[in-house]
């Protein structure tokens, strides 16, 4: 196979782009997912040649093939970045190199081919360059940036596919809850379950989400904004939520989160809060929490805060957790000292208002 590593990618500017009165006014409120730029990025891949066609083309419409491979068998993965604004007027990633590590271990997970980081970084980075006038300026405002890759091969048979296509899109974002309260509820799902051992709980692949898509629903239906899955083996342990991390914030200077083991997203933010935390002076372990326990330390008052946090959600508090049994409330119901301190500390190093002393900070373009 040919090494591919220093594609070169073509560049074919939409000639039909939004006019900047329009654009303008569409970021004044862009809300979360349903806005998009004009451009995406490209790379095909076929078994035999590798790696190949990079290009940054405009946004439209793929053409698909009825009988293309993913539409059957559900051979897809994705990751989820943002680009922001620096306090500099410059433009960054933040640790855009883990999403390529991520982004190629969901790809083993999948059997499917790993896109060389290299690729990865150069396809967002000039994306986010063609369409850096999308950026929007409400508060907390970023550039959403959706990597995915999917199995294109026209073909019926359970088998990993030959041929599949990366792109990346990229949407401008506000908030991600649109109730736009300051600490959420959440609703404990005890019908289903996200992920199993030996599943695909630790790849980032569409499968998990759509499976807990039911789960969400009823969630909602209980007026809360998200639901927490319990471990699938026992029902007792507390995983994480439908696309966010958990961590539990005790009274002894303690920090919970529980244990990855293959079923849980290794999340990136996670990982960044973890070690802000211990900077602040915590104790940071990972080990199974049950959720009587959760229930139990709340309501004794061992348990000081609850949040949940993830690229697109940053760091969330969460104030009440509802189930068929009833409903608990984490301290006071909102945000705590700590979630908001760890929220800001976190936010500040992402949009350059802070020392970046880890080197989590990619610049990509001066203002």
């Amino acid at each position: 196979m040919a090494v591919t590593e220093d594609l070169e990618f073509s560049l074919e500017p939409s000639t039909s782009p939004v006019a900047d009165s329009e654009r303008d006014r569409l970021l004044e409120n862009p809300g979360f997912g349903s806005l998009f730029t004009d451009h995406m990025a490209m790379i095909r891949y076929t078994e035999g040649d590798g790696w190949h066609d990079a290009r940054i083309a405009k946004r439209e419409p793929i053409m698909m093939d009825p009988a293309s491979s993913v539409l059957h068998y559900a051979q897809e993965i994705f990751e989820g970045m943002k680009a922001y604004r620096l306090a500099d007027g410059a433009t960054a990633l933040f640790r855009p190199e883990e999403n390529a590590k991520r982004f190629q271990a969901s790809a083993r997970r999948m059997a499917m081919p790993e896109l060389p980081q290299k690729l990865f970084l150069e396809s967002v980075e000039k994306l986010v360059e063609i369409d850096r006038q999308w950026f929007p300026s409400v508060d907390g405002g970023s550039l959403y940036l959706r990597p995915f890759m999917f199995a294109s091969e026209v073909f019926l048979g359970v088998r990993p596919a030959k041929e599949y296509l990366y792109m990346v899109i990229a949407s401008p974002a506000g908030g991600y809850f649109k109730s736009g309260a300051s600490a959420i509820t959440i609703w404990v799902s005890d019908d289903y379950s996200r992920a199993a051992p030996g599943g695909t709980g630790a790849a980032k692949c569409g499968g998990n989400y759509a499976a807990s898509l039911i789960a969400q629903a009823e969630a909602i239906g209980k007026d809360c904004d998200q639901v927490v899955f319990l471990d699938a083996a026992e029902h007792k342990w507390v995983e994480e939520l439908g696309g966010m991390n958990l961590f539990f914030v005790m009274d002894d200077g303690t920090l919970v989160t529980p244990p990855l083991g293959g079923t849980i997203l290794p999340g990136i933010t996670r990982e960044s809060i973890m070690t802000l935390a211990r900077e602040e002076g915590l104790t940071v372990v990972e080990q199974p929490y049950a959720m009587d326990q959760w229930k139990a330390d709340a309501a004794s008052g061992k348990l000081l805060e609850t949040f949940a946090c993830g690229t697109a959600a940053v760091v969330t508090a969460v104030g009440t957790v509802r189930s068929d049994d009833g409903e608990f409330t984490i301290g006071g119901g909102g945000p705590g000292q700590l979630t908001e301190k760890l929220r800001r500390r976190l936010v500040d190093i992402q949009c350059g208002n802070a020392p970046d002393d880890h080197g989590w900070v990619k610049r990509l373009f001066e203002a």
